[in-house]
């Protein structure tokens, strides 16, 4: 019988760490910085979600708190970038 917990251990945290890995691949690879930025963009996302997966496997749900102002923090920088790249294109 597989539970809750064995899910998170062998299945969903694996999963998890494998993308962070091939993240930071293409965070290292490029080429443009616009794959750089998306590529930071996608390990604070992953990163909310292992955070995600721990306060539920702990029982903390204090660190759900963390995970949205992670998400918050991960926006407002793609905003940002976004605006950098309006503006580069106008000049």
């Amino acid at each position: 019988m597989i539970t809750l917990e064995n899910y998170f251990d062998y299945v969903i945290l694996p999963i998890l760490s494998i993308s962070v890995l091939l993240v930071f691949i293409r965070l290292y690879k490029g080429p443009a910085i616009v794959d750089r930025v998306i590529a930071l963009d996608l390990i604070i996302t992953i990163g909310i979600g292992i955070i995600t997966v721990y306060s539920i496997r702990a029982n903390q749900k204090v660190l759900l708190d963390v995970a949205i102002i992670l998400a918050l923090i991960a926006f407002l920088g793609t905003i940002a970038f976004a605006y950098y790249i309006e503006k580069q294109k106008d000049d």
